[in-house]
């Protein structure tokens, strides 16, 4: 969930995805350190488990994705967020905590995180969230959501909903969103935008999975045709 706005360069998605860790649970730890070695395209370049080191990390070895656990033995994770989004504009920050209470997730949040999951949640793997999270996705426990959603709401201003030419509700969509249904309405396989976009099917598929979601569909054909009545697409 990016909610910095701020000039970035377009990450060269030719080159391994650099990986920095901030866990003080050790078999925590060594497992998504596991995984970042075991997945292909990435590169573990530092773990750390304490703010202190991570602090010292950041400024020594630039990161282009950074894990952060909350509690950590010396203070709080949400300092490390901070510096990261202050000295690295360009890396994505995703929480990784046992924490699920709204000052945690909005305190992350506002400090520049890019995606919050719960160590307890069901989710995909951790290789599939990092390359969701670099593809300019927004990883998030189904939990979290509903929080964010339920803060949100009461601030939003009283208006009627978006309505398309023929009185529908209209619905908005992603920059990668938009990508992947331009390039299936040319189209190019699965595969063929993964290697486009750079990243993994899953991930197109999960992107595809939110455009269906959006615009209540079961198909293709009807994705094109319902982005197309809406404005989303040209004819």
């Amino acid at each position: 969930m990016n909610t910095a706005l701020m000039t970035a360069t377009p990450p060269d998605l030719a080159l391994p995805i650099r990986v920095g860790i901030v866990e003080d649970d050790l078999r925590v730890n060594q497992s998504l350190t596991a995984a970042v070695n075991l997945a292909d395209g990435m590169e573990m370049v530092w773990s750390e488990t304490t703010r202190a080191a991570a602090l010292s990390a950041l400024a020594r070895r630039p990161v282009d994705v950074l894990l952060v656990d909350l509690g950590l033995p010396d203070g709080s994770g949400i300092d490390v967020i901070r510096e990261a989004h202050e000295r690295l504009p360009n890396c994505d920050v995703m929480v990784c905590t046992i924490f699920g209470d709204e000052a945690h997730v909005l305190q992350s949040i506002e400090a520049g995180a890019h995606g919050y999951l719960l160590k307890d949640s069901p989710s995909g793997t951790i290789a599939e969230e990092i390359r969701l999270l670099r593809a300019g996705g927004s990883p998030i426990s189904p939990l979290i959501a509903r929080l964010v959603l339920g803060r949100l709401r009461p601030a939003l201003p009283a208006a009627g909903p978006v309505e398309t030419a023929d009185g529908k509700p209209g619905v908005s969509m992603s920059r990668r969103e938009t990508e992947v249904l331009e390039l299936i309405t040319k189209g190019f396989t699965y595969e063929e935008i993964a290697r486009k976009l750079g990243v993994t099917r899953h991930t197109v598929q999960t992107f595809v999975r939110r455009i269906y979601a959006k615009l209540e569909v079961g198909s293709k054909i009807e994705a094109i045709n319902a982005a197309r009545q809406q404005g989303l697409l040209g004819p």
